[in-house]
């Protein structure tokens, strides 16, 4: 309730920065035609979901995964594995091997490993939360072998398309070149053209907001009253949200621990004491948790101060509990509001 706002975790710089939508901005889709003297398609894309189904349902050939974890950050996990493995060919770009790798396979696999940033031998950009975008110097490669994303996509670019087209694809393997494109198509970033050179940081025009005055039509910004949908309560159902540990980036898991709720170790349900008591269960009983969807069995109960009809769970983990249900507006899964039931499975355990 109240003022929320919200910022993705994964692909923030692709879609929020440089305009990788669905649907391009128009302002974006504007200047790619000028800027490479091109018409562009103006039918739908596809979001994530959309190309999930698609899948699934055969009508993708090919997909090639730049970074992610396409797998780990899709809700359902068995409709998950379903769709990537009825693609052809599916051709990972990773820094290191995850789950998608094992189970997000297609009927053929390959598996690109690239260079982490810190390790580009030339110079990246990285944006921060407070629209700052700033060079960020490269660094020893930990393994000989691996090849920049760039230089991979700019090689495959050159090689599939030939250099007939638009796009000169060996002035894309130099970063700085990119940085120009940059700087000439995309709305407030036209600094990053010349940062390679100034070397000095710069925030991006037209997100921070020093005055009352917003990009809309009459100036003023605008509020929506958005209906909060009804949450269980009273049954042996809970309202049940995955949350990311303080050990873990996106759906890469760094240490079991989280010190954030005081847990060490991830196959456990957060809960009210309460419900805990409700329900007949105990702390550290073995639970299977249910949903339309899916199950998760080896549960371990733990209390937290969740509000009562409530209960938390580590993402990705519980991925198998999420439905492919999305907001028809954003298409964002309901990765924070799934009804479950716990249900008892084995003896208590005991913690030392």
């Amino acid at each position: 309730a109240g003022l929320l706002p919200l910022r993705g975790h994964s692909n923030v710089q692709g879609m929020g920065s440089m305009g990788v939508t669905p649907k391009l901005k128009a302002e974006i889709f504007a200047r790619l035609e000028s800027h490479y003297s091109v018409e562009l398609p103006t039918e739908p894309g596809l979001d994530t979901m959309e190309s999930m189904v698609r899948a699934e349902e055969g009508s993708i050939d090919f997909a090639l995964c730049l970074g992610g974890n396409l797998f780990g950050s899709n809700p359902d996990s068995a409709f998950a594995t379903r769709a990537l493995s009825a693609i052809d060919t599916v051709v990972y770009m990773s820094t290191t091997l995850n789950t998608g790798h094992a189970w997000g396979m297609g009927r053929d696999t390959i598996i690109l490993p690239v260079l982490a940033r810190d390790e580009e031998p030339q110079s990246t950009t990285q944006e921060s939360m407070f629209n700052f975008v700033r060079l960020s110097d490269g660094g020893e490669a930990r393994h000989p072998g691996p090849r920049s994303e760039v230089d991979v996509i700019a090689d495959l670019g050159s090689r599939v398309l030939g250099q007939t087209g638009p796009i000169d694809w060996d002035l894309m393997k130099t970063h700085r070149d990119i940085r120009r494109v940059i700087a000439a198509v995309i709305p407030g970033y036209e600094k990053i053209g010349s940062i390679d050179d100034t070397r000095s940081e710069f925030q991006i025009t037209g997100r921070t907001f020093h005055e009352p005055s917003f990009r809309t039509d009459t100036g003023n910004a605008k509020f929506h009253v958005v209906d909060i949908p009804a949450t269980n309560g009273g049954d042996d159902s809970l309202t049940l949200m995955t949350v990311r540990s303080e050990g873990q980036f996106n759906t890469v898991v760094y240490e079991d621990e989280d010190l954030y709720r005081g847990q060490e170790r991830r196959d456990v349900i957060l809960m009210n004491r309460s419900d805990i008591e409700r329900l007949g269960l105990a702390v550290d009983q073995r639970v299977t948790v249910r949903s339309s969807t899916g199950s998760v069995r080896g549960v371990h109960v733990r209390e937290t101060d969740v509000r009562a009809g409530n209960a938390v769970m580590y993402y990705p983990e519980a991925n198998a509990l999420i439905s492919r249900a999305v907001d028809p507006k954003s298409r964002t899964p309901a990765f924070k509001s799934t009804s479950v039931r716990v249900e008892p499975e084995g003896r208590l355990l005991s913690v030392v």
